[in-house]
């Protein structure tokens, strides 16, 4: 895995903010890990909030940009810790 591909996936994901904190998801903790398997990013999202209302916004967003990375071709998106993370997996990645 290449940290530079994974430095330049966690900048491109840092210009998103919390819409309620007004912080990148990066600087709140909410991106928990980002991994990469030749070009496909893996990126691990966490709420703060099991019910945030935001986290699919949030998701969708961190895919669209990591997926504009040189060396990106597909990114999958983990939500972890939401009382919808497996539909809302199921929607973001399909």
């Amino acid at each position: 895995m290449s940290e530079e591909l994974v430095n330049s996936i966690r900048d491109a994901v840092a210009v998103i903010n919390d819409p309620h904190m007004g912080i990148s998801i990066v600087e709140m903790g909410l991106v928990k890990d980002i991994s990469v398997d030749g070009d496909v990013a893996t990126i691990t999202i966490k709420p703060t909030n099991p019910g945030c209302m935001s986290v699919t916004r949030i998701a969708a967003d961190a895919k669209t940009l990591a997926e504009k990375v040189d060396g990106v071709s597909k990114a999958v998106i983990v939500v972890e810790g939401h009382v919808m993370a497996d539909s809302i997996n199921e929607m973001i990645n399909r």
